[in-house]
Parts: C-alpha cells; structure tokens; sequence
C-alpha cells in the first residue's frame, strides 16, 4: 500500500476545522444569520476544554452545546471558541478549543462535520509526515447530520458506520442527503 506523504486526512481535518473556526467568528461579530444555529458536540476531557465541574461531572467524555438563542459573549480565537450558556438555569462559561470538536451541525441547513481519528503515521516517517502523526489523535472529518440536543446533551457511543450511509431522513418537503465519509476516498 502506498505511504500518504502529504496526509491528506490531516489537511482535510485543519481545513473543515477552518469552517466551524470562520462561521464561529462571523456569529461572534454579527450574531446568528437567519434561522442559522449550531450544535457542537466535544470531547470534555481533550486538553484545553475549561468547563465547570459540576458539568466535567454530568458529561465525563463528551457534551453537545446548542447556540441559537440562550448564550452569550461569543469568543473566538485561531485555536479556541469561548461562550457564555445557561444549564440547567446556571449560568457558565466554556471554553472549547477546536482540536477537542468531534462534530458540528447546523440544523437549518442540514450541514455538518463529524470528526473521526485518524490512524498514526508510521515511526519512520519525517518531518511533514511526524507534523501530522503528532496529530494523529486528533479526530478526522466526514460529512454527517448532527445530532438533537436540547441545551447540552452527552453525544452517543461511537459505533462502526459504513465508508457511506444514507442520511436521516429529511424534514416534510424536504430532500434527503448522503453522508460521505472521508475514509472513502482514501486508498487503503
């Protein structure tokens, strides 16, 4: 099998994280388009993620945040996103750095990213190739529907999916889609 010099898996990763980072800052500026929201599912114990205890304990590995209308004093930085959201009636802030992101979905539009891993490059790679093997437990992207959440729910098991699934089934007058998963135009 031939060696991915380039990572492809990683480029694309930083690339689809470079979509949530620019609609993360747009809405920041000029507050949500539309019906335009977002669903952002992360992992609570990635490095960096800064979250109550009370809520490190009720979301152990991972927790969904809406924005749509309850939040405030959206920040975003080249490697983080910071946002005031009420749970429960308790107000707090999170702090999200865009490596901890397993998946983003904005339910108006039926679009979404969902991060899978990405396997390590071999040892003896260099260069180029240990930049992304350092990465290399970070997750990769596939295109996928989002989840429903409420205001914060834990995001469901991972489980094996096939390299394409149809999508859920869409809204009355609406059309369907197809999930396409990066792994399937990968050579293996």
């Amino acid at each position: 099998m031939p060696v991915d010099h380039i990572r492809y898996d990683v480029l694309a990763q930083a690339a689809l994280r470079g979509v949530v980072r620019t609609v993360l800052a747009d809405a920041a500026q000029r507050g949500l388009p539309g019906e335009h929201h977002f669903k952002i599912t992360f992992s609570t114990p990635a490095p960096g993620v800064r979250l109550s205890d009370r809520m490190r304990a009720q979301y152990p590995q991972e927790m969904t945040i809406v924005l749509q209308h309850q939040f405030w004093d959206l920040t975003v930085t080249d490697e983080a996103f910071e946002v005031g959201l009420s749970f429960g009636g308790v107000p707090e802030r999170v702090a999200v750095p865009f490596a901890a992101v397993t998946a983003f979905y904005d339910p108006a539009v039926q679009f979404g990213f969902q991060f899978e891993m990405i396997e390590a490059a071999p040892a003896s790679d260099t260069s180029a190739e240990a930049h992304g093997a350092a990465q290399s437990s970070a997750p990769a992207a596939s295109l996928s529907p989002g989840t429903t959440a409420a205001e914060a729910l834990p995001a469901p098991a991972p489980s094996p999916a096939p390299a394409a699934a149809p999508a859920a089934s869409a809204p009355e007058g609406g059309t369907g889609g197809e999930v396409v998963r990066l792994d399937r135009f990968r050579k293996k």
